[in-house]
């Protein structure tokens, strides 16, 4: 259980520094499809024909490097499970806290906590002041049902690949 709660604090973590990374870097204009709409109308002059600068270049970086470290921990999570001898429920457990703990660290402290009550992406979005959507928690609601489904179904999957190794 201790690899599982570690796991899913380097998730989160990993996911924090994602944010900050792509966010300071913006590397890619659908980047801010994850905005509240008004935010991404006074975003888009912003980021529509930007050239590939380093910048933009090491925000891909990051933004490939939190996609490997997150296949890392489910591979990392199996492997150990594997060695452990886990069975379905085991695995299919782990692999729950894992993906619900990120997730649960996006809703709350990203959806929630930063976009709603601080003023963190205004500081690097200064065209956005103002915007109501900063304000407006269930923006993304339907996106955030969705990953909420798939997540479980993706970790059951996984878990049925893992007790057949």
């Amino acid at each position: 259980m201790i690899v599982t709660v570690v796991l899913s604090l380097i998730g989160c973590i990993a996911f924090f520094l994602l944010i900050l990374g792509v966010t300071v870097t913006l590397p890619s204009p659908g980047l801010i499809s994850f905005f509240p709409e008004d935010v991404q109308e006074r975003l888009r002059p912003r980021v529509e024909n930007q050239p590939m600068t380093f910048k933009r270049f090491m925000g891909w970086v990051i933004l490939l490097a939190f996609c490997i470290l997150y296949i890392g921990l489910f591979v990392y999570g199996a492997s150990d499970g594997i060695k452990n001898g886990y069975s379905f429920w085991q695995f299919l457990l782990r692999f729950l806290i894992i993906g619900a703990s990120i997730k649960v660290f996006d809703i709350v402290f990203f959806d929630y906590f930063i976009l709603t009550r601080t003023r963190f992406f205004q500081h690097f979005f200064p065209e956005t002041e103002g915007c109501k959507g900063w304000k407006d928690f269930g923006f993304n609601r339907k996106q955030q049902i969705r990953q909420c489904i798939m997540i479980p179904v993706c970790c059951l999957i996984i878990a049925l690949i893992c007790t057949f190794l």
